[in-house]
Order: structure tokens, then C-alpha cells, then sequence
């Protein structure tokens, strides 16, 4: 890696524990066969039904491509070499830089639980437990996108089996800057299950403006070949539990889009409206910071997962303090 993107303790890979017999031979062949066939009918369906699109006219949908091959963990010290940035992991990093840059017309970040918004700023004081939940109607084609294509691009390898996060999830936050300037460019989470080191989501967290969102929006890039990219609209609710939903009604609000290369200076973009994300983040009668996340295709359930977050123990004292109650003038 050049001087100017040095890094700063990066993500290592983890040794892997093979708890699971991999293909080989014929088996090897038909599997990587089956893999590049549905990598090709999701890269042509983007292309045949995608809108081509000149990237400055979309900046809101700009964002870090992957190539063919492994992403794994190796996709930030790639971004730095590419970009010139430094690579760090600073122990009090957190997903959003600040959590009041989500403010707009229909969304109050001071209406959500402080306690929520010091992970969001500081998610890497906390360690997570995680519990998943595969719905029937979602198994086919889970097992089909994780087996063919997700494990050898080491990228969204989606919990099929609850006993895949019986182990745990590991939680690392990477930032990416600029050498010179200090500017923050890239907010990487990597979580990967503790069993095997597989990548569960390599992501990229970013706060944008979608153009028919009254919000910013939140984004979330995977790099993979292209990239999926997920745009979240906030809302706090009454209880102070926070939530982000994808579930926009058309291209140019929130969703799921898939972004592919189509030129130098354009790309094609397909907004799947059929995949819809909803996190609710809140914190339970105990005090305990939970998430449940659930997935869902054509209106059906295929995955939740829960993930219960806690400080570390060298996080405590930077915790903000559990809320006065709200009365209804204060609110009104």
C-alpha cells in the first residue's frame, strides 16, 4: 500500500474453522458454474431493465463498486489504496458522524433515546449478540444466493442456520480519511461470524439525500460485483425507539437498488421494490439496547435477526445517562 494510505490496525482476516464440508472436484465445477450463472442473470437483469444513468447527475447513488472475485475484509484496504485515504479503527468509532445530520421536515433526531443515537455515534464501544430466523418462504432462495454466490465472494453470507450465529458476530468499525485533510470519506462495519470468519456484510454507512425523500436518508453500500445499495428513511416513534425502513414506493425514494458500471461516465441502476428492509432500534424494560431487523421479498417475511447491543466495559463512562421522562407539553 502506498505512503499516503497507510493503514492503522486493520481489519485482519480470521483463521477459518471448517465446520462444513466444501466442494471439490465435480462438485467444485458445478458450483462455480451455478455461481456464474446467477452472478450473469442478476448483472443482465440490472442492465435490460436498470435506468443508465450519467453519474453527476446522481450523486446520491455514487458509490463504491466491487469487481469480480473476493471482497471479503481485504475490500477496505482496496478502497484505501485506490482512493489515497488512510485506513484507521479508531476504539470509539461509530456508523454516523453525527446523528443530528439525519434531522429533516418529518424527522426529529432529539426525539430519539440518546441511548440510541451514542451507538449509532459510537458503535464500536459495544459488542453484539445476534439470534436469526430463516422463514420457509425465504430458504430456497437464501440457500441458493449464500451457497452459489455469497461464499465465494466471501460477501452477505446471510445466517441460513441459527446454529451459523450461535458462536456470535464479530462487530469492527473502519474509517477511511484523507491523508492530508483529516475528512471522513468511507464508514466501513464488518461483522463476520466468530465460528468461521465468513463475511456476513461488509458494508459502507453514509448519510445521503435521496431526492424524493423529505429526509436524509441513510445508505448503506455492499460492494460485491457492483454494488446493493440500501437507502433507509429515519422516523422516531412515540416510545423514542428509532426506525429505518426501506420501503420507498419508486425509484428516487428509499429501497434496494442494484448499481452496476456502464461507461465511464454512467452507470445502470435497478431499483428493486420487491425487497423491502425495516429496523427498529429501541431499548427494552431492562435498559438493553435491542435491534430487530427484518427482511422481506414480495410482501413475505424470509429473514429477522435480533441483535442485543452492550457497551464494553472501557465504554461505560462515555454512555449517556438514561432519559428524564417526556411530559406531553415538552413534546407538543
Amino acid at each position: 500500500m502506498s505512503s499516503q494510505a497507510h493503514t492503522s490496525s486493520p481489519p485482519r482476516e480470521k483463521p477459518r474453522v471448517c465446520i462444513e464440508e466444501q466442494p471439490e472436484g465435480v462438485r467444485s465445477a458445478i458450483y462455480s458454474a451455478l455461481g456464474l450463472l446467477l452472478q450473469i442473470c442478476i448483472e443482465w437483469l440490472v442492465r435490460l431493465t436498470g435506468r443508465r444513468i450519467r453519474k453527476c447527475d446522481a450523486p446520491w447513488l455514487d458509490c463504491v463498486l466491487g469487481k469480480p472475485g473476493v471482497i471479503g475484509t481485504g475490500v477496505y484496504q482496496r478502497i484505501a489504496q485506490e482512493e489515497k485515504l488512510a485506513l484507521s479503527q479508531p476504539p470509539d468509532a461509530g456508523l454516523i458522524e453525527d446523528f443530528a445530520a439525519l434531522r429533516g421536515p418529518s424527522f426529529d433526531p432529539d426525539q430519539v433515546d440518546p441511548r440510541i443515537r451514542h451507538f449509532y455515534e459510537h458503535a464500536a464501544l459495544y459488542r453484539l449478540e445476534v439470534w436469526s430466523e430463516v422463514y420457509f418462504a425465504g430458504k430456497f432462495v437464501l440457500w441458493l444466493l449464500v451457497e452459489f454466490i455469497s461464499r465465494r465472494m466471501d460477501q452477505l453470507n446471510f445466517p441460513i442456520s441459527s446454529l451459523e450465529v450461535a458462536k456470535g458476530m464479530t462487530s469492527e468499525i473502519v474509517q477511511l480519511r484523507e491523508s492530508g485533510t483529516g475528512r471522513l470519506v468511507h464508514t466501513g462495519w464488518l461483522r463476520r461470524f466468530k465460528s468461521t470468519g465468513k463475511v456476513i456484510y461488509a458494508g459502507l454507512y453514509s448519510i445521503t439525500k435521496v431526492p424524493d425523500e423529505v429526509n436524509p436518508c441513510v445508505k448503506v453500500t455492499f460492494p460485491c460485483y457492483g454494488s446493493s445499495s440500501v437507502y433507509l428513511r429515519p422516523s422516531a416513534n412515540p416510545d423514542h425507539s428509532f426506525q429505518l425502513d426501506s420501503s420507498g414506493s419508486g425509484f428516487g425514494r428509499s429501497g434496494f437498488y442494484r448499481v452496476i458500471e456502464s461507461g465511464p461516465d454512467h452507470c445502470r441502476a435497478r431499483n428493486f421494490r420487491s425487497l423491502h428492509e425495516l429496523f427498529h432500534v429501541y431499548v427494552d424494560e431492562e435498559n438493553t439496547l435491542r435491534v430487530d431487523h427484518k427482511i422481506s421479498f414480495v410482501g413475505l417475511a424470509i429473514l429477522r435477526l435480533h441483535y442485543k447491543m452492550t457497551l464494553l466495559p472501557t465504554g461505560g463512562d462515555l454512555a449517556p445517562k438514561r432519559p428524564q421522562p417526556v411530559t406531553h407539553e415538552q413534546l407538543a
